[in-house]
């Protein structure tokens, strides 16, 4: 006997987890297959979350990335970080985070500062108006994230943000080997 789901031939574990968790496949797409690249999976889905999340954060003016920059910036607001360290705590590369930071310095959200202890050190900080950002947009987030906590189910919301942070710090991964 073939299983199936939206017609499509799959592994009962595919059948079993979205069963589970109520997910309702339509007949047009394709359950995930037990081949498909880790990678290309976790793209997926990443790409419809920032799809979730921009459309929440867009009363506000934002996108995802940027409020999770300002986020980022506003936990170190008693130890403002150079781009390195915030570039390193948003696993991001520098050149990168610099092309998401300029829109923010445009619109007056972050700014630079000299370092106290060594003035050749810049700092990057949330100005006022980028804490009047923030807080504006800090309730949208809360929302999207309780929907999606509904949907996904809250420990299993809470597992994958404990899997994804810990790929997201496993060095490893960047190595070549």
């Amino acid at each position: 006997m073939t299983l199936t789901l939206g017609g499509y031939p799959c592994n009962v574990n595919v059948i079993l987890l979205c069963r589970y968790n109520r997910f309702k496949v339509p007949s047009s797409s394709r359950p995930i297959d037990s081949g498909v690249c880790n990678c290309g999976a976790m793209r997926m889905a990443s790409r419809r979350l920032s799809q979730m999340y921009d459309a929440a954060l867009a009363p506000a003016g934002l996108k995802s990335t940027q409020f999770a920059i300002l986020t980022a910036i506003g936990r170190r607001a008693h130890d403002p970080p150079t781009m390195r360290e915030l570039a390193d705590a948003m696993a991001m590369d520098r050149s990168t985070l610099g092309q998401n930071l300029r829109p923010l310095e445009r619109d007056g959200l972050v700014a630079w500062e000299p370092s106290e202890a060594d003035r050749r050190r810049k700092l990057v900080v949330l100005t006022e108006e980028g804490r009047a950002k923030y807080a504006q947009a800090r309730p949208l987030w809360r929302s999207v994230q309780e929907r999606f906590e509904r949907t996904v189910g809250t420990a299993q919301a809470a597992n994958l943000r404990r899997i994804l942070l810990s790929i997201a710090a496993n060095g490893e991964l960047t190595s070549r080997g």
